[in-house]
């Protein structure tokens, strides 16, 4: 792993952008095959950037890597038979001696069943994912590929963002999503956000998909706050809440003086 420049007087002046490749989604069925991290930095000036500290590393899974998920991200179990255990590589990078002042991933969600409290030494995490859905409702999708080409963040390399999924061009590419959050929202925000279920910016799924909440009628709203997702049924009811404070808000407006 390369070094991070020391800024004087700021013993946590950095948040860790990390993605995982595994042999599946659920621990203990699954387990972790590579993990990849990248820095961003609050600069003396105040800025947030990039900088050279960023790696990778292979982790034994434990088990065989199931071909559906090598064909994702073509790690294969010859690849991995010498790497570290994740219980003995993870603490290292998850909490390094100079820690960070979060943790970070795209659907940090995912990143967090096999990243648990006591690998993490109970770190906070941003979900860029999130964050992104707050930031920037327009984009025509939410993934950290799509948002790479949406957007287009500056000094992006593009060769260096590949191959897609592999973890440490995958951390790369979010932490220019996240070092662009940070030049529009706090840390403290970024956090808050992340916390709650997302708040999506369209439908994503029936005869309503992709259609923005505000468009959608009350009886149809109400339905959607009683969805089994969290996220649908976080969104609804942020739509219905808004449209009560609106309602509320107009109610207490002094009424205009007649001119007759």
């Amino acid at each position: 792993m390369h070094g991070r420049p020391h800024i004087p007087g700021m013993a946590n002046n950095f948040i860790r952008v990390v993605d995982l490749e595994t042999t599946g989604s659920r621990p203990p069925a699954h387990d972790v095959c590579e993990i990849g991290w990248q820095d961003v930095a609050l600069t003396p000036v105040g800025r947030w950037e990039i900088t050279d500290s960023r790696g990778a590393r292979f982790v034994h899974p434990g088990r065989a890597i199931p071909p559906v998920t090598q064909a994702v991200h073509h790690i294969r179990d010859e690849d991995v038979a010498d790497a570290p255990y994740w219980r003995d590589i993870a603490p290292s990078i998850l909490r390094p001696s100079d820690r960070p002042i979060a943790l970070a991933a795209h659907r940090a969600t995912f990143e967090q069943r096999f990243c648990t409290p006591p690998l993490t030494g109970g770190a906070q995490w941003i979900c860029t994912w999130k964050c992104a859905l707050r930031l920037w409702p327009d984009s025509p999708s939410f993934s950290n590929q799509v948002l790479r080409y949406w957007r287009r963040p500056r000094g992006l390399d593009h060769e260096t963002g590949l191959p897609a999924h592999r973890a440490f061009p995958d951390a790369y590419v979010t932490a220019h999503h996240l070092r662009d959050m940070l030049a529009a929202a706090s840390v403290g925000q970024l956090l808050a956000w992340s916390a709650e279920p997302g708040l999506l910016a369209r439908v994503p799924a029936g005869p309503d998909r992709g259609k923005p909440w505000r468009d959608l009628d009350m009886a149809t709203l109400t339905r959607f706050s009683g969805d089994r997702d969290e996220d649908i049924r976080f969104s609804a009811n942020h739509e219905i809440a808004r449209r009560d404070g609106a309602g509320q808000a107009a109610a207490t407006l002094p009424r205009q003086p007649s001119l007759l």
